[in-house]
């Protein structure tokens, strides 16, 4: 009775993550939000609010980004996102931000949705982070951050290097203000960057488009131009002009 409950409360909790566009909009395009590692869906709630602003159906799911390393998890973000894809009928794109840009490319590497559409990656360490470098030998930074904290490094692992090469359209931005990490900013990381992560690394070979805002890596999703750079990357395949934007 105690698990059958449990089950109810955990499938309709998913059941209000998925969120409908307008009617009509985007001949029912969805989009899944990947939150980054030690975050949550609450994180990208107002980047999900523009986006069905938008016309976009969206789904914005947590998953337990510090307790299990990136394939793991792409298996138990699995029938979320399949059942999202199969109950629309245009089709579904990705945004994730910083470790949430990874997840997306080890769950496209193997369970694909039949309509992919665009991904929009916010501060994503694509080539990892020297601040991981430095940190992940600490015992402190293995227990908060788990498998996956370990894969942000530099020197990647296997679940990473083995990844084929993008074949999807994919816009990267990447933050270049750094106002809580400002000694990382200085000393650690490479100019420009985010705090956290440099423009540099955000970088992927065969993206479609890259753009720099003036953010730090928590605000991105909050930010405003990185908002409607988003939004233009997944209706366009493009990002807007700076002047433009």
């Amino acid at each position: 009775m105690c698990r059958s409950r449990s089950r109810s409360r955990l499938w309709s909790s998913r059941l209000r993550e998925v969120q409908p566009p307008p009617a009509g909009a985007h001949h029912g395009a969805g989009v899944v939000l990947l939150h980054g590692i030690s975050s949550g869906s609450l994180f990208l709630r107002r980047l999900e609010h523009a986006l069905r602003r938008a016309g976009f159906a969206t789904l914005n799911l947590d998953y337990q980004s510090r307790k299990k390393p990136l394939e793991d998890l792409a298996e138990d973000i699995r029938p979320a996102i399949a059942a999202f894809a199969e109950s629309s009928c245009g089709p579904t794109h990705f945004v994730g931000h910083s470790m949430g840009g990874l997840l997306v490319r080890v769950y496209l590497a193997n369970h694909r949705p039949a309509r992919l559409g665009r991904v929009v990656m916010l501060g994503t360490p694509n080539n990892g982070s020297e601040i991981v470098d430095l940190l992940k030998h600490y015992p402190a930074y293995r227990v908060w951050f788990g498998p996956a904290g370990s894969q942000l490094a530099t020197l990647q692992d296997t679940t990473l290097t083995s990844l084929p090469p993008v074949d999807y359209a994919v816009g990267i931005i990447a933050g270049c203000r750094s106002l809580v990490h400002p000694i990382a900013s200085r000393f650690i990381l490479p100019r420009p960057n985010d705090g956290r992560v440099s423009v540099q690394s955000c970088k992927l070979a065969g993206m479609a488009d890259h753009t720099i805002v003036k953010a730090s890596h928590t605000a991105l999703p909050f930010n405003r131009l990185a908002i409607r750079q988003t939004i233009a990357f997944l209706e366009d395949g493009r990002f807007q002009d700076s002047a433009a934007a």
